[in-house]
């Protein structure tokens, strides 16, 4: 009789060793390697069912038709605008991000908008039939839809041949299991088999299928990482559980872009959408403050405005303190130095803090122009006008380099009432004159220039 033997397994990327690394050789992350017995047995399984899927015969791509294809409508708009327009049918989409950030309540959310139109199967495998029924009510979800509590993938995948619902909701990836795997349920050989076997089912039967993955800060049980390569689309929810707002952004999506985003607002019966974000960040804004900036950020199609807060104060210590909140902190520290070469602005005896307003994060070279006004702002305690909108990137030059999408940044700055826009002039010179008259475009070459035209 054979003997089982050990495997390390990375628990981010899913990476098989024989031996214990303490930095997995394919992620580079530390202190990821989980040892897992695997039997003989689990081999033959895993070879079986990661070959019973076969195509029955090729075909010509011209002959595919896809006139009958739809998508399901969530009824929730900024969820249907990251998924491309729908749920498209016979996709495996995951939704993933940190306990209790608002998953599986955009999914009961989901179920009452749509259990009137189709036919849904909820699968839970963390709570009872009764706990679920609570949470509904609470939510006030009324839909006719079908639960089932059950862990084991197999008796699911029955059950859906069996019953042949029109969108399944499994919640959450990591209580499930396969009987013939030794593994736990939750470790990475587990979660990627069984997410296997409902990715064929779903292709199969062409039922959508909608997954819910938790992430573990500690890296301990195997998150959305190993799953992003078997399933068609990946969500994320983003945002401090202290606060009310969310942000749902899809990192891969095989039937529509990545870059759109939803917005949301947890309240006590649900999420609600935000369908204007920059009313959102921009409310309760400081007026006759230094230090405050407003920038025009691009998510997807979508433009929304931010608002950048920066504090410089006399530091304390021999080496000034540097920290950002929502931007990043090494090109903070990068436009730092270029203030200090090429403007003139020295912060080496100054602390220097960076926080962007909402727990929102601002990724775009675009907000470079912001950010570095709002820090020579806090450094010279002088206030930036609440009417005047600022983007544009710093090269290390200190010039401004033109950016994408500037006329519907523009457009949406005058929609929210700003009067004047300090852009990069290659922007300005290619824009239409008279794009927009409610608004005063200046365009500026450095960032000296733009700072000087902020002061006066």
């Amino acid at each position: 009789m054979a003997k089982s033997k050990s495997v390390y397994i990375c628990s981010e990327c899913g990476y098989e060793s024989p031996k214990w690394y303490g930095k997995c050789p394919t992620c580079g992350e530390w202190n990821t390697m989980n040892e897992e017995i695997v039997a003989p047995k689990e081999r033959e399984v895993v070879q079986k069912v990661r070959t019973a899927s076969v195509s029955s015969r090729p075909m010509k791509l011209l002959e595919i038709d896809t006139k009958d294809e739809c998508r399901y409508k969530t009824g929730i708009g900024e969820l249907d605008n990251v998924l491309g327009g729908g749920i498209v049918k016979g996709s495996l989409v995951l939704i993933g991000g940190d306990p209790g950030i608002g998953k599986s309540t955009i999914l009961l959310q989901v179920c009452q908008n749509l259990g009137s139109q189709i036919n849904i199967l909820y699968v839970s495998g963390e709570e009872s039939r009764r706990q679920l029924k609570l949470r509904a009510d609470r939510l006030g979800v009324t839909s006719e839809m079908l639960v089932m509590t059950e862990t084991d993938v197999e008796i699911i995948a029955e059950q859906i041949k069996a019953e042949e619902p029109d969108l399944v909701i499994i919640d959450s990836i990591q209580t499930m299991n396969l009987t013939q795997l030794n593994s736990s349920p939750g470790s990475v050989t587990q979660v990627r088999e069984c997410t296997n076997l409902l990715m064929r089912t779903a292709k199969m039967l062409e039922i959508p299928m909608v997954i819910v993955g938790h992430v573990n800060k500690d890296g301990a049980i195997a998150g959305p990482k190993v799953l992003e390569h078997i399933v068609d689309a990946v969500l994320y929810f983003e945002g401090d559980r202290q606060l009310s707002y969310r942000v749902l952004r899809a990192v891969k999506n095989r039937f529509g872009s990545t870059n759109e985003i939803g917005v949301f607002e947890m309240r006590s019966d649900g999420l609600k959408e935000v369908e204007n974000p920059s009313v959102m960040l921009l409310s309760g804004r400081p007026t006759n403050a230094s230090g405050t900036c407003v920038a025009c950020t691009m998510e997807g199609s979508r433009p929304i405005l931010a608002e950048v807060q920066a504090l410089a104060t006399n530091s304390g210590y021999g080496t000034p303190r540097r920290m950002s909140t929502g931007f990043d902190y090494n090109r903070m520290a990068l436009l730092i130095a270029v203030l200090e070469k090429k403007a003139g602005f020295y912060f080496s005896g100054a602390d220097a803090y960076v926080n962007v307003v909402g727990g929102f994060r601002l990724d775009e070279r675009a907000v470079d122009l912001c950010v570095a006004a709002a820090l020579v702002s806090s450094l010279k305690d002088f206030q930036i006008p609440e009417d005047v909108l600022v983007f544009g990137e710093i090269g290390l030059a200190g010039e401004i380099r033109s950016v994408a999408h500037a006329e519907k940044r523009i457009n949406e700055a005058a929609r929210m009432g700003f009067r004047r826009c300090i852009l990069p002039y290659y922007n300005y010179r290619n824009l239409a004159k008279g794009i927009n008259p409610d608004i005063e475009l200046v365009g500026v070459r450095s960032v000296r220039q733009a700072i000087k035209m902020l002061m006066e």
